[in-house]
């Protein structure tokens, strides 16, 4: 079973300084402390520079013995993240995981990933191949997706609300769909006329 008051010592400490260390975690739902959403923002120098990334953490029955499940929901084109699923090559979310380790300092390798990323150990071949092969094409490319999934400009969003609102949707409904999908426009109208 999930050690309950070590998770939550985690969360405070994690959330303390998170104006300096650029991670922070929340309760996912806002009651289940065994799902949690991570937040890390894109590291300065790099393509992903301005952007704040979002972590799925699930934390198995065995944690802090057993390693957190995480992975990206924010879309990201780097070698060691699939840009089809999120999923993360990364070795202390497998076998090097340790109970010393904590969700904040996971938080804080993948932010350090994000900088350094492992093409030789790949998660994403594709992105692998780009990064060792061409890599002005491959940082193009990152901070295109960065922009486009990873930055959410507050006017824009205020204009899909609005659209959203225009066709109907009440105006809270469409803001918590359009939070819960990254701001996907076509996503949160999918999920708004199939709810």
């Amino acid at each position: 079973m999930v050690d309950i008051s070590r998770v939550q010592k985690e969360l405070t400490e994690c959330n303390r300084d998170r104006e300096v260390s650029g991670v922070s975690i929340a309760l996912h739902d806002g009651a289940n402390i065994s799902h949690l959403t991570g937040t890390i923002a894109g590291p300065t120098d790099s393509p992903y520079e301005g952007g704040t990334f979002t972590i799925d953490i699930r934390l198995p029955g065995g944690y802090p013995f057993e390693p957190p499940k995480m992975q990206f929901v924010t879309k990201v084109w780097h070698p060691n993240i699939s840009s089809q699923n999120g999923a993360i090559c990364l070795d202390i979310l497998k076998d090097q995981w340790s109970p010393a380790l904590t969700l904040k300092t996971a938080l804080l390798s993948l932010q350090a990933l994000l900088s350094s990323p492992a093409p030789d150990d790949p998660q994403d071949a594709v992105v692998a191949q780009q990064y060792l092969r061409d890599y002005p094409t491959f940082a193009a490319t990152a901070r295109y997706w960065t922009e486009a999934f990873a930055k959410s400009s507050s006017t824009g969003m205020e204009e899909k609300v609005q659209k959203l609102v225009e066709m109907g949707f009440p105006e809270d409904l469409v803001r918590s769909t359009l939070k819960s999908v990254d701001g996907d426009e076509n996503t949160a109208l999918e999920k708004l006329c199939s709810g």
